[in-house]
């Protein structure tokens, strides 16, 4: 199938993003793959190419604007879903060692599926919540940077995404429009569970006229043993 390939080109000029063709060949593969997929099953309500493209491959890879990804950091990208941000950022970033983590094990099929077909190395899907996986010790506090696009309260976030994050590293919330009193109502969260709001980045989306926001948090001391608590928990009574 022929694609229109312009607005994506023109999205990763933007972003100063340079991919060879084999790379370009991942996104379209994975796309067919999203597509295919989401007849059977809910990936995404977002289905047509251009918009994949602005929404979900051009959003995914806008964090090169917030952090340096052309280096071998060791990410997570929690809540994946279908696979945003992490599986466009393993295509565009290569040296990035990245797993995906998802609470549905249909997801995590799918991601498994894809890994294979785009033939990716150094990145893996696991099945399970944040609240449990947070407590293992292959996952606590092991990861340079954890990322989420998942829609969620930014103090829940903080607790489901800082306990795996290492001191040093940091967590990358992608979000949408305003930011602010979300911001505010997260700080108690972010101090408790060891972090510091290091940088709020508010920009367009390239090719669109959508505001988006970064919310940076750098870990600076160990999060509690408490944290995150049980399963459920800092959705409901985020801590506040």
């Amino acid at each position: 199938m022929e694609y229109n390939l312009e607005k994506f080109k023109s999205g990763l000029n933007k972003l100063k993003i340079e991919l060879s063709e084999q790379q370009i060949q991942q996104f379209l593969t994975y796309y067919e793959m999203l597509v295919e997929k989401n007849k059977v099953m809910n990936l995404t309500a977002i289905t047509e190419f251009e918009d994949v493209v602005e929404k979900h491959f051009l959003d995914s890879l806008s964090l090169i604007q917030q952090i340096e990804l052309h280096q071998n950091l060791k990410v997570l990208d929690l809540g994946t879903g279908a696979g945003f941000p992490g599986i466009p950022l393993k295509i565009a970033f290569p040296e990035l060692e990245i797993v995906l983590m998802d609470s549905l094990n249909k997801r995590i099929n799918f991601l498994n599926e894809v890994i294979d077909a785009l033939k990716l190395e150094h990145i893996t899907a696991v099945h399970g919540r944040a609240e449990e996986m947070a407590r293992k010790p292959e996952y606590r506090e092991q990861f340079d940077l954890c990322v989420s696009r998942a829609v969620a309260n930014l103090a829940s976030l903080n607790e489901y995404c800082l306990p795996f994050v290492i001191v040093g590293g940091n967590f990358i919330s992608y979000k949408s429009g305003e930011v602010e009193a979300e911001v505010e109502q997260s700080k108690k969260a972010v101090f408790l569970l060891g972090g510091k709001i290091k940088d709020v980045k508010k920009f367009r989306l390239v090719e669109t006229d959508a505001e988006r926001s970064f919310i940076q948090i750098q870990k600076v001391k160990k999060t509690p043993k408490t944290y995150p608590r049980k399963a459920g928990t800092p959705s409901k009574n985020p801590i506040q």
